[in-house]
């Protein structure tokens, strides 16, 4: 795969043909090239870059579809560009965009294999270029919620499709054939009569010409024609990133860049009031030292104090040196060990309620068995390998940045207000983000750098410390589950209730809850039980919090997944048996919604997991198997842990079999590392980590009280796929949930401890 990047080339004027009269003459950006074309008002444009110092396409869609040539070079030939997703050139050569953000999740690579499965090209030789940030090009340009692939999945297959079908009637039309009588076959047209051919450099310039068909129009190929997707295909950056070859944001490097560093107040919403400024800028290396006010908005600038320096350890040296007065008077004063002590309290009370179905209270009179429990989880940092980073160079009156961002779109107009620029004099560059899971959906690191530049007179790269980065995360919210479950005599589950204890923002109407911090009915995933109250409490925090990989998931299915095993214990059931009775006959719980339960799917994937993880099957003394499923951002997922638990309470993983159906595995290489990513990140975050404050601050600083899991704890992982019909959807998140109800199910099988506080190493456990 090459990864390549074609120079930009000048653009040549274009005579304004008479159905442009009432357009207008837009400048952008496109495959790296700057590009003009005229856009008529309420019309929507595409427009593509040169290839070879030729040519410039633009694309009007809607109405009637027609392609606008410019001649440049005539040696150089037509490329071929029906959309903003692609470009042929005359000696075929394909440069496919990537247009989501790149995290780790592998979009780089499996989106642009949409578009060349449908063109119908071999993947070698496709050039992949990561685009420039445009929604009216691209759509919607962010990394979340496992949305890049079911977001995209028809649009791109449908920007392939087009490509290919006006390549084949480019060359019935030179053959003087009917388009039934042409088959697109890895970058050529076949005459299906004589098995004359002519490649796609070929027919490039004859394709430049004809009308666009509607991209609703065009056939789409079926899935048993699929060449390229289902298959294990490189990561397009792969080679580049073994190298060290610089892709991220923090790689980046500008002429006459100068290095900054942020400090903002330890408890969150403190005021910088006076700093040692002289000082600091007396230190060898440091340019300048200010206050920046703020706009006191959590998501954009906070007041702190800035530096610039000519390098970042000169920087990062100065801002140990750094005093600062804050004002605290509006600051939080939050703690979590006073929050534990007043959840364990009001977990003894009822709580308010907020859904019903059936009638709890009939259940519990009538119950043969009553099982109760508190579950308690943690805030969790993102932690990042790759600290919050960005660069920002202000000139003439225009802001150009260089953001690893999830959520680039959202830039231009946080800084347009922050700086009062025109959004349109912000020009925002991806780049490739070493790791998210969520923190980069805010982009305040984006809002400092660019209050940083607009001071000063050069580029400015900002890179938070890691204890920053620790110290001033949106963290995944803690919470407190108190369950009260009832059994009739046959071992039946016939009611639950959950007591969630949850936090609201200090300032808010105390109608909703913080980010990431929610519950709802269809969160259970348990439809076959006929009574279930669910009730709320929710305690004012000012904490920032976000959201964190499979956000409300990551630690609701280890509640509910961890509860079922205790209610099949109860009932003396074996839990496969007593988990797939919860889940009753195969059928949607909500018919026609994508995000709605189908217990038809669930069931299977559940079954899959137990048979590849030889369930029943006896284990040796100390040893145990937990078994966990979810469905979460239209994912399903069933796994099971194998442990092995010593008389020292250390948990060895000896194995986890994981099963889950997205549809279709459209990289499998990509699809498995996702997966593995989410066992591993799950049995960390499970072992020991744990955010905790005092005043308002955070207690962890590094990886020294915040353990990432190390590479001898990581254990054997297997990946079993369901192929269904379904289309396909995201990677990033789905897997991840189940991991730990597997786990801590799987410790209570070895040696009879029910784990109910997060991280294990509360309860004496080490991984």
């Amino acid at each position: 795969m090459k990864t390549d990047f074609y120079d930009s080339a000048p653009i040549p004027d274009i005579d304004l043909p008479a159905q442009f009269a009432n357009s207008e003459r837009r400048s952008g950006t496109l495959f790296g090239n700057e590009v003009e074309a005229f856009m008529p008002r309420r019309q929507f444009l595409k427009m593509s870059g040169i290839a070879g110092g030729g040519l410039v396409l633009a694309f009007v869609l809607g109405g009637e579809s027609r392609a606008l040539a410019a001649e440049g070079d005539e040696a150089s030939g037509k490329p071929f560009s029906p959309n903003a997703f692609l470009r042929i050139g005359v000696d075929g050569s394909v440069v496919i965009a990537a247009k989501n953000p790149e995290v780790g999740q592998g979009v780089k690579t499996s989106l642009p294999m949409i578009v060349a499965e449908e063109l119908e090209v071999p993947w070698e030789s496709v050039t992949v270029e990561q685009s420039t940030i445009d929604k009216e090009l691209f759509g919607p340009q962010f990394a979340g919620g496992s949305q890049s692939t079911p977001q995209n999945w028809t649009r791109l297959r449908q920007a392939g499709a087009v490509g290919r079908t006006m390549l084949v009637s480019a060359a019935a039309k030179a053959w003087g054939i009917d388009v039934d009588q042409c088959r697109a076959e890895q970058g050529f047209v076949i005459n299906v009569e004589n098995g004359e051919r002519l490649s796609y450099g070929e027919l490039a310039s004859a394709a430049a010409e004809l009308p666009i068909p509607a991209a609703k129009a065009v056939t789409l190929k079926s899935r048993s024609e699929y060449k390229l997707l289902g298959k294990w295909i490189t990561g397009v950056d792969n080679r580049a990133l073994v190298t060290g070859r610089p892709l991220f944001g923090i790689d980046t490097r500008l002429p006459g860049m100068l290095y900054a560093v942020y400090a903002k107040c330890p408890s969150f919403g403190g005021v910088a009031k006076s700093a040692n400024l002289e000082e600091i800028r007396g230190m060898p290396g440091v340019v300048d030292a200010f206050i920046l006010e703020g706009n006191g908005d959590e998501l954009a600038l906070l007041s702190g104090v800035a530096i610039v320096a000519k390098s970042t350890h000169q920087a990062f040296q100065a801002q140990k040196a750094l005093q600062v007065e804050w004002d605290r008077s509006g600051a939080s004063s939050d703690s979590w060990e006073a929050v534990k002590a007043q959840a364990g309290s009001l977990a003894k009370e009822p709580g308010e309620l907020d859904s019903e179905v059936g009638d709890f209270e009939s259940a519990l009179a009538s119950a043969g068995k009553v099982v109760e429990s508190y579950y308690t989880y943690p805030f969790l940092s993102h932690a990042n390998l790759e600290p919050q980073n960005c660069a920002a160079w202000f000139r003439n009156g225009k802001m150009e940045i260089w953001a690893p961002s999830q959520m680039p779109q959202r830039i231009s107009g946080m800084i347009a207000g922050l700086l009062g620029i025109e959004e349109s004099a912000i020009t925002i560059h991806q780049k490739r983000i070493g790791g998210g899971f969520g923190r980069r959906l805010m982009n305040d690191y984006v809002a400092e750098v660019c209050a940083i530049a607009h001071r000063v007179d050069a580029p400015i790269q900002l890179t938070w410390t890691r204890e920053a980065d620790m110290a001033h995360d949106f963290y995944r919210v803690g919470g407190f589950h108190s369950l009260k479950g009832t059994l009739d005599e046959a071992g039946k589950w016939t009611g639950l209730l959950d007591h969630f204890i949850t936090f609201k923002p200090q300032d808010g109407d105390g109608s909703k809850p913080l980010r990431g911090g929610n519950l709802a009915g269809r969160h259970v995933q348990l439809p076959e039980i006929p009574n279930n109250r669910i009730e709320k409490t929710m305690l004012p925090m000012q904490v920032p919090t976000g959201w964190w990989r499979a956000p409300g998931s990551c630690s609701l299915a280890w509640v509910f997944q961890g509860f079922v095993h205790e209610m099949a214990v109860a009932a003396g059931r074996d839990h496969l048996e007593f988990l797939l009775e919860q889940l009753g006959e195969r059928r949607w719980l909500e018919e026609g919604k994508k995000n709605s339960l189908n217990t038809g799917r669930a069931i299977d994937v559940i079954k899959l997991a137990a048979k590849k993880s030889d369930w029943g099957r006896g284990l040796p003394e100390g040893r145990g198997r937990g078994l966990a499923f979810y469905f979460s951002h239209f994912g399903y997922f069933a796994e099971v842990a194998e442990v092995t638990v010593d008389a020292d309470k250390r948990v060895t993983v000896d194995r986890v079999v994981v099963a889950g159906d997205v549809g279709m595995v459209l990289n499998k290489s990509g699809g498995e590392n996702q997966v593995e990513g989410s066992v591993i990140d799950g049995l960390s975050a499970l072992a020991g980590q744990e955010i905790s404050f005092a005043d308002g601050a955070v207690r962890e600083s590094n990886f020294d009280d915040y353990p990432l899991l190390r590479m001898p704890s990581q254990p054997p992982i297997e990946v079993h796929w369901l192929e269904t019909d379904y289309d396909p959807t995201g990677l990033g998140e789905p897997a991840f949930p189940p991991l730990a109800a597997a786990v801590t199910n799987a410790i209570f099988d070895a040696c009879g401890h029910r784990i109910r506080t997060m991280p294990i190493s509360k309860e004496g456990f080490t991984v």
